[in-house]
């Protein structure tokens, strides 16, 4: 798409790899600033370098997103460091395997507390820098897992994504009063990190694809052209929604 996201500033979390990172290396090569942030400095500042030795304007902010004081110290430096807040990409994201029945107290908390209060705490800080403005776009990377087809031993995961659908489509209400759209997007089977130990068996590979009548996984950058458009202007007229990126695999 020919996207111009000049002068606009947006911030995407867990930036360092995977969907984060290619949300980031897309809207940068729009022409928008990069706030890249990670819990991981190492992957965050790589990112960040990234975008910059591309010819586009980036930095990196460690911080943990299900941390009030570090979410709201990192958007205080982000508005400090370029004078607003244009996009939120809430993409930071955790996902233990392990059944109902065994599922540690602790992962299931953290999941929750990554994958939604963490959405939570940055739509709640973007969002109050966004009011001022007058306008702002959010994007929240949600799952099929908790829109549609719940995931075998995912119960955290899949139960914090249906959480953040949910979410979203509240932030969307009331946000659309101060020029702000909110929108999730939901990917089926991507290749990333996440998904690589389990795309190295052939069974399960045969499994997935057989569901997918495109016939094959999704790429991080098949989401990360979602998440143009819907900061575009050709997307002004949508908000509230969770929109599929699954190569058909979801129809209703």
């Amino acid at each position: 798409m020919q996207v111009q996201l000049s002068d606009q500033v947006a911030l995407v979390t867990g930036a360092g790899r995977g969907i984060g990172r290619a949300i980031a290396l897309r809207l940068a090569l729009a022409g928008a600033r990069i706030a890249v942030n990670d819990l991981n400095p190492d992957t965050a500042e790589r990112t960040a370098r990234e975008i910059v030795t591309a010819g586009g304007a980036a930095a990196a902010f460690v911080a943990d997103v299900a941390n009030k004081m570090a979410v709201q110290m990192m958007i205080a430096e982000c508005l400090e460091r370029w004078g607003r807040l244009d996009i939120l990409v809430n993409n930071a994201g955790v996902e233990p395997k392990a059944s109902v029945l065994t599922l540690d107290e602790w992962d299931w908390d953290r999941t929750l507390a990554v994958n939604l209060k963490g959405a939570f705490l940055c739509s709640q800080t973007a969002g109050r820098a966004m009011r001022e403005q007058g306008s702002g776009i959010i994007v929240n990377i949600a799952s099929i897992g908790g829109h549609k087809i719940p995931l075998k031993d995912r119960a955290a995961y899949c139960a914090s994504k249906a959480g953040l659908v949910g979410f979203t489509r509240e932030c969307a209400r009331e946000f659309a009063a101060y020029g702000i759209r909110v929108n999730a997007i939901c990917p089926g089977v991507i290749e990333t990190e996440m998904t690589a130990a389990l795309r190295q068996n052939p069974e399960q590979m045969r499994k997935w694809l057989e569901d997918i009548p495109q016939g094959r996984l999704g790429r991080p950058e098949d989401v990360a052209e979602l998440v143009l458009f819907l900061c575009s202007d050709a997307a002004a007229y949508i908000t509230g929604q969770a929109i599929h990126v699954d190569g058909g695999k979801v129809m209703a």
